[in-house]
């Protein structure tokens, strides 16, 4: 069986890893691929963008299977094309794919199915926008509404920095087209989880709850960014919290979508926040999360590409509803100096050879190869994996693997998964 991964990221990295687990596999394609993924898959110089290179491929290479990392092909309708020619493809159609790209296409959707979701309004004109934040309890939540690689949000705490914030969003293009319509909604207390739940537009199968961290630095201080790290099972998301998540979210989600005429087939990521009165939708995303997949994956003892090639096909079988696993993974993600900022390029990477043993992972990210040595190529660079019987033990596992590595810049958030083990210890 020959595989495509479509990507360059850790995430596409830890589901090429997953794949190439199953027997079946002969062949795995990474398109772009990284300095990691040429290990186990022969990457092809196709950008994830690029779709019409990418179905030549797929159609004059024999692939059988395509799996879709990023969302921004998904939303451009990359599955619509291959099932078009008649190639077999995981992930949720272009019409489906809107749940993602766009927030405000999202909240008119929870409001009509009524899933409980923060309070918003949506903005088109900035001078509207501008005299409704001026009467506000803060503080407050900006989203533009389309695809901002992760940093579209924005938490404000006064109504000057909040015009700021809007100026910049809808005037000055600080993400493009993206912000020309914004979200503002209320700023909801709780803590953050993640939910990756495979679905076939009518049954689902969830992997473990995972939590992410958003912010750059420690203590969830600075901007936002791509996610900095997250831990699998989160405990924040205990077997009677799931449950609700499933009756309140999952379920008239994916009914909704299909009732709608968007049938959801792919992974449906869900990022709640849950609060002192139950779990409430943040976002949601139409593709694996990144890095969550990267904590998520490697304690799911299932068999991802035959429950991905049954959900695509529209028969996922009579699986449980939520994995729960029996290990703990914790992902630490090591970024160049910078980011999200400004950052370097091509830093010699050392002390990946360094990194054994079947309870430590690394999962390549912004890497590439040049003259024989991995260097850095992007501002999440390598995400490293450490397993346990026990949360603690991922996390000793993981620090002690990423002080390890080093190369020029190199920074990372000492903090990943302290608040699950506060939780867990009280």
């Amino acid at each position: 069986m020959k595989v495509l991964v479509i990507g360059s990221g850790g995430r596409e990295h830890a589901l090429a890893w997953a794949i190439a687990r199953d027997p079946r596999v002969t062949t795995i394609y990474c398109a772009p691929g990284n300095a990691g993924t040429v290990a186990i898959a022969k990457n092809v110089n196709i950008a994830a963008t690029s779709l019409t290179e990418l179905l030549d491929f797929a159609e004059q290479n024999g692939v059988d299977f395509t799996v879709v990392g990023p969302e921004a092909p998904l939303c451009d309708g990359i599955v619509d094309i291959f099932r078009e020619r008649g190639l077999r493809i995981f992930g949720p159609s272009r019409s489906a794919a809107r749940i993602e790209g766009s927030k405000a296409f999202a909240k008119r959707f929870l409001g009509r199915w009524g899933i409980p979701t923060a309070q918003s309004r949506e903005f088109s004109n900035v001078k509207e926008a501008v005299n409704y934040v001026g009467n506000l309890c803060y503080p407050v939540v900006i989203k533009a509404d389309g695809l901002s690689a992760g940093k579209g949000v924005v938490i404000v705490h006064q109504p000057e920095e909040a015009r700021n914030v809007l100026h910049s969003m809808m005037v000055g293009g600080a993400f493009g087209s993206a912000g020309n319509t914004v979200i503002i909604e209320e700023y909801l207390e709780g803590e953050e989880a993640s939910i990756l739940a495979i679905t076939d537009g009518t049954r689902y199968h969830c992997l473990a709850p995972s939590q992410d961290h958003k912010r750059a630095l420690d203590g969830d201080q600075g901007p936002n960014t791509g996610g900095m790290g997250a831990y699998a099972p989160a405990p924040v998301v205990a077997d009677w919290m799931m449950r609700r998540v499933e009756e309140e979210i999952l379920i008239p989600t994916i009914r909704g979508m299909r009732e709608d005429g968007n049938p959801y087939r792919g992974v449906l990521y869900v990022g709640l926040m849950v609060t002192k009165n139950g779990p409430k939708v943040l976002e949601f995303n139409c593709r694996f999360g990144d890095p969550e997949t990267q904590a998520v994956l490697p304690v799911y003892d299932g068999k991802l590409l035959e429950v991905m090639e049954a959900a695509a096909e529209g028969q996922l079988p009579d699986l449980p509803p939520v994995t729960v696993p029996n290990r703990s993974a914790v992902c630490v993600v090591l970024t160049a100096g910078g980011y999200p900022g400004a950052y370097e390029k091509g830093k010699a990477i050392r002390g990946l050879d360094r990194i054994e043993g079947d309870d430590l992972l690394v999962f390549h990210a912004g890497t590439a190869i040049r003259d024989g040595q991995i260097v850095t190529s992007g501002g999440r660079v390598l995400n490293v994996v450490g397993l346990g019987d026990s949360l603690q033990q991922g996390v000793e596992r993981a620090y002690r693997a990423a002080e390890a590595i080093s190369f020029e810049g190199m920074y990372y958030r000492k903090d990943i998964a302290n608040r699950a083990l506060r939780r867990l210890s009280s």
